[in-house]
């Protein structure tokens, strides 16, 4: 049974709403469209009184036209005060830029509905998100500088945008909801803001421009990089890394990772990331040991001249940090453990309150050893998600902040500060949920979240990430595979990756060589078209099915990666090229579709990067196929 939107909490016009409400263009006071209303607001579990005080409606014509031609205008609606004034400004063909100020504390949300016509997906870039259509009553998602992006799309057949829309705040929490509207076969989109005289207003990007989603996503995270400043990522980020977690968990010493470090380096990668247990001799996982970042020292005895021998095998060095914890297991428990946000019994640990300079200090201290004291290259800071707490206690005595984003938006900038004054090209890992454009300036790349043995899935967060990342690379989560993996099944865990940077998560002392050869040959591919991979326009295909097709262009190279029994499409061009095709799928037979006569050299290779062929292929306008294996590469070159 389907439950009814809870419509008790008080509706209460003001002069100042039926003013706003009188101020239509007159394009909609000739439409024929109904007058839309605003979209019911069910929350589950939400009590009747959950918006005590006034509450003024009042609607904003944006200058957009939705699909049928029809105005769209949006709803506002402003709780527990009235002294809020909206505007609304065309910014580019298709894009409008909604804002809000207030005078007054006031809670306001905007609403809007859009035909639900040919919509094919709901994207938002939450990593256990589905594609599927939600209801209008589904409670909205609340996205802070710790926790996700406040973005989402609603993409239609064709992979366009039916609608795109964005918050302009990044570090305090935003509102995003958004459903289908059972009523009227509308889709519904919520964003809401606590505003304040002094705090930032309301700024809503709505992008029905109808061009491509990736497209539309990029608009955003451009908007969102206005004025931001980003020091730029070393190298070595957008290079394969070797991470300890899956091949050794728990089981790190000095010696073990100095191993896998020279294999590492043999096969392409240019970092090592030595993940938990290097500060402690626990090996049952959880995390009851981690607030005092000590290596444990029987098995990293000297910590600097352990990075010096990995430095040596030409490979940069990066230390995990689970930031927000004090276990229960480390003399940090019995210091903070009344300047911490919450307990996590499960974990056997509590999540620091970062709201409290002490807290601050102490992390700051703690981490910027691995630069300073031990010479290695960045950090991995792991569980920030932590932070976004739904309701923190009052802020401790002696705090500095009073809310919890700011007091750890706080942290992270001393931090960066620090560790760039030792090392100006630090790198510093971050990882999905916490993805939004608040932390990009305290980071240089970010991590898909976990998903062993699980390429596919690897594939859609990388992608995702991805799409909102900006300025920071985007590594995918590690890569691992059972020993007994055919070197095919190896390449399509790595194609499923390629366009990330992959971190490679084996034991490589007992890789068979034809999985090796697979390793080396794919790990140069990323190395050697790294610019393209990473960097190109980046073009996946249908959301909905988890992007079974996915496009990588600059100026003169284009990667398809084909994951389905697809057609891939030559791109259109005015001079010679280079396509490279790689394919994921068990069907052998790759389609390619050109648009007009042309010649080109065709390479093909195997998993292993072995030449099954060169040929110079005479392409007819339409259908041409080509046999690529399964892990195999297509490489085209063509002539003028």
């Amino acid at each position: 049974m389907t439950p009814a939107p809870d419509t008790t909490g008080p509706s209460t016009a003001t002069p100042a709403a039926d003013t706003t409400d009188a101020t239509n263009t007159p394009e909609e006071a000739n439409t024929a469209t109904p007058e839309q209303q605003p979209v019911p607001v069910w929350r589950p579990n939400g009590s009747a009184d959950a918006e005590a005080g006034p509450a003024v409606h009042r609607r904003l014509p944006t200058g957009l036209l939705h699909a049928g031609g029809a105005p769209l205008t949006v709803h506002l609606t402003g709780l527990g005060g009235e002294r809020w004034e909206p505007s609304a400004a065309l910014v580019a063909d298709g894009v409008a830029l909604v804002e809000v100020t207030a005078a007054e504390r006031v809670t306001v949300r905007a609403e809007w509905r859009i035909p639900c016509a040919g919509a094919t997906a709901y994207w938002t870039p939450d990593t256990d998100a589905s594609r599927w259509l939600p209801p209008s009553w589904t409670a909205p998602r609340t996205v802070s500088l710790a926790l996700g992006a406040p973005v989402a799309s609603l993409v239609g057949t064709g992979d366009r945008a039916l609608c795109t829309a964005a918050a302009g705040e990044t570090a305090a929490p935003v509102r995003v909801g958004a459903g289908v509207v059972e009523e009227s076969g509308e889709f519904a989109f919520t964003v809401e803001q606590e505003l304040t005289p002094d705090g930032p207003p309301l700024r809503v990007r709505i992008d029905l421009s109808g061009r491509h989603f990736a497209a539309t996503l990029r608009s955003v995270t451009d908007w969102w990089a206005e004025g931001t400043g980003h020091p730029g990522v070393a190298a070595a980020a957008r290079m394969p890394a070797y991470s300890t977690w899956y091949s050794l968990h728990q089981n790190v010493d000095a010696a073990a990772v100095e191993r896998q470090a020279a294999l590492a380096a043999a096969v392409g990668c240019e970092s090592v990331i030595v993940d938990d247990g290097w500060q402690t001799s626990d090996r049952t996982r959880g995390y009851g040991h981690c607030g005092d970042w000590e290596p444990n020292p029987a098995a990293f005895p000297d910590p600097a001249a352990h990075v010096a021998e990995v430095h040596r095998l030409g490979l940069a060095y990066l230390l995990w940090y689970a930031l927000p914890f004090i276990g229960r297991h480390n003399d940090a428990w019995d210091r903070f453990k009344g300047l911490i946000l919450r307990e996590e019994p499960r974990l056997d640990a509590a999540v620091l309150d970062p709201r409290h300079p002490e807290v601050r200090a102490y992390l700051t201290d703690r981490i910027a050893r691995a630069v300073e004291e031990w010479g290695m290259d960045g950090v991995k800071l792991d569980f920030l998600d932590r932070f976004a707490v739904a309701d923190p206690p009052p802020a401790p005595a002696g705090a500095d902040h009073a809310t919890v984003h700011e007091g750890l938006r706080r942290l992270v900038a001393d931090l960066d500060a620090r560790l760039r004054r030792t090392r100006p090209d630090v790198i510093v890992e971050h990882r999905q949920p916490y993805v939004g454009p608040g932390l990009w300036p305290y980071a240089t790349m970010v991590r898909a979240t976990d998903c062993p043995l699980s390429p596919a899935e690897n594939r859609q967060r990388t992608v995702d990430c991805r799409l909102t990342a900006g300025p920071l690379a985007v590594h995918a989560d590690m890569i691992m595979w059972h020993p007994a993996e055919t070197p095919e099944a190896v390449a399509v865990h790595l194609v499923n990756a390629l366009f990330s940077v992959p971190q490679i998560s084996v034991d490589l002392g007992a890789q068979t060589p034809d999985q090796l050869a697979t390793l080396r040959f794919w790990l140069g591919i990323f190395r050697r078209h790294a610019g393209v991979l990473q960097l190109g326009s980046l073009e996946p295909a249908r959301p909905d099915l988890g992007y079974p097709l996915v496009t990588a262009a600059d100026g003169s190279t284009t990667v398809v990666a084909r994951y389905a029994p697809l057609p891939v499409a030559l791109p259109e061009r005015d001079g010679p090229g280079t396509v490279l095709v790689a394919n994921a799928d068990g069907d052998p037979v790759v389609l390619l579709v050109a648009g007009r006569p042309e010649r080109a050299l065709a390479l093909v290779q195997d998993c292993r990067g072995e030449i099954l062929s060169e040929t110079v292929l005479d392409l007819v306008a339409g259908v041409n196929p080509v046999t690529v294996p399964t892990g195999g590469l297509l490489t085209l070159t063509r002539e003028d």
